[in-house]
């Protein structure tokens, strides 16, 4: 009888997972809370107005137009019965098959820090990166109004953690203050602009080179980042935030990439979790004691084949989730699972115009600057969903390059543009 899979999430992993699948004819059921998927690596890129969200984002269904065996549904998953292989929506209804695939995603990670829930902004979807761009559009609108908007520290913008999420935000709203400020406000001083990056750690870019944290942090520097390592975050307000050395920032906009955990639907499911309330996967990325649940993406501790811990990163998502799809077609057949083996293509962060470290492969050969900015728009175009979506960004990032235009500066979400500028907390 032939086997169906119930597959949870279309990010990276869940895609790649289904379409391993349907390659064999498998039955999936894929499950997503929006119905798209969205490329993560360049959200902040839509939030600081570079691209549209049409750039970065891909109907699910558009994606498996040809694969006639993989049915898409729109739900938010509420619960999910590793026992059963059941999983519960929102709206009551209940999906099973016979094996189960959770790559349900994260969230952000506040580490318990008052008032971050509420008061920050994460940058994990497309909705927030919508958000936040809102935001940046309204603290420029409510200045270009009336500059005494600058006395309750308009234009301090901290972004917390430097690690690649933090570094190429920092850049991005650096070029973005430098490039939109003088275009479309012309009486807007740029040189009162303070973008503060706050960090636990005593450099930026944890897990990069001396050589590729030195050139993002010379780099950044140079477009007036400015950089407070070996503090933290105690606690963030309506209008300030303040440090784990007691000293505070008067600041509307607050930025979280600071970290990740696993969606609280797999943290609920009863399967043994870790660290970043992640499932701590077997070598095969099962559950452990569940051979027909598979865990990837962010929503598993995922080790290399020499017992390594590995990234958060969408290559990571992307191979254990073709990965996983071999080991269920293994399963389905009789056959052995296999251990994942990841193959290490390297690391990179863009930094600015210009301006960005790689390092690339195994060996991790290093380059900076204009060839590294040159390698990132490839990887990054090329890892794009569609033709629509490659075509797009290439495009985008062509007129980023040579004008000062950003047509994608939109508010769409008029809740986070409205602030009320006397309420510091």
């Amino acid at each position: 009888m032939k086997r169906s899979v119930v597959v949870v999430g279309g990010g990276f992993a869940g895609v790649a997972c289904a379409k391993g699948l349907a390659k064999h004819g498998v039955d999936v059921h894929l499950i997503d809370r929006n119905n798209y998927h969205q490329f993560q690596p360049l959200l902040y890129q839509v939030a600081t107005a570079q691209l549209g969200v049409p750039d970065i984002a891909r109907p699910l269904r558009d994606i498996f137009t040809k694969h006639g065996t993989v049915r898409v549904t729109t739900g938010e998953v509420v619960a999910i019965d590793p026992d059963a292989k059941t999983v519960t929506l929102a709206d009551g209804g209940t999906i099973g098959g016979d094996v189960l695939v959770i790559a349900a995603g994260a969230k952000a990670n506040f580490f318990g820090t008052p008032g971050a829930d509420e008061h920050a902004y994460p940058l994990y979807s497309v909705d927030d990166a919508e958000r936040l761009r809102s935001r940046i559009l309204g603290i420029m609108d409510a200045v270009d109004r009336d500059q005494k908007y600058l006395e309750h520290g308009a234009f301090n913008f901290v972004i917390v953690g430097a690690g690649p999420t933090g570094v190429e935000t920092s850049g991005a709203l650096s070029e973005m203050v430098k490039d939109v400020l003088p275009h479309f406000y012309p009486e807007l001083p740029t040189l009162l602009v303070n973008v503060i990056v706050v960090d636990h750690a005593p450099h930026v870019l944890n897990g990069f080179s001396e050589k590729s944290q030195a050139f993002a942090t010379k780099a950044l520097e140079k477009d007036g980042v400015e950089f407070r390592f070996g503090t933290g975050v105690k606690e963030v307000h309506a209008g300030k935030v303040v440090l784990s050395d007691e000293s505070e920032i008067i600041t509307h906009l607050v930025i979280w990439a600071g970290g990740l955990q696993a969606s609280t639907v797999v943290g609920e499911s009863g399967l043994p979790t870790g660290r970043g309330g992640r499932v701590d996967v077997e070598p095969d990325l099962t559950a452990p004691g569940f051979p027909d649940v598979f865990v990837i993406g962010d929503a598993a501790n995922i080790t290399d084949q020499h017992g390594k811990p590995l990234p958060q990163l969408g290559s990571v998502a992307q191979q254990a989730g073709a990965w996983a799809a071999h080991n269920v077609i293994a399963n389905m057949s009789g056959n052995p699972t296999k251990p994942f083996e990841y193959h290490d293509k390297g690391i990179m962060a863009m930094v600015g115009r210009n301006a960005a470290v790689a390092e690339l492969g195994t060996d991790r050969h290093e380059i900076t600057g204009p060839l590294a900015f040159a390698a990132w728009l490839g990887v990054h175009a090329s890892l794009l969903s569609g033709v629509r979506e490659k075509v797009g960004a290439l495009a985008s990032w062509s007129q980023d390059y040579v004008s000062k235009k950003r047509p994608t500066a939109l508010v769409d979400h008029p809740e986070d543009y409205r602030i009320d500028w006397d309420d510091e907390g």
